[in-house]
């Protein structure tokens, strides 16, 4: 899994596999990627500031628990 933020956009991206996909848009500012599968590959959210607080702390926690996930 990887995470990124791209705070010029302010738009947060949760990848959790790199393949070719189809985007659904389940409401305004968060859409979902999903694989040829019909598993989910990915989630986008738009205005990431408006959604979660304090953006940065929840990203660092979450960094840390990935981190320490059985690969």
């Amino acid at each position: 899994m990887k995470i990124t933020y791209d705070k010029e956009v302010d738009a947060l991206y949760i990848c959790f596999q790199e393949t070719t996909v189809t985007t659904k848009e389940i409401e305004e500012g968060l859409a979902v990627d999903y694989a040829a599968d019909g598993t989910v590959a990915g989630i986008e959210l738009l205005d990431a500031k408006d959604h979660i607080g304090h953006l940065n702390d929840v990203l660092r926690k979450f960094e840390l628990d990935v981190s320490l996930a059985p690969v």
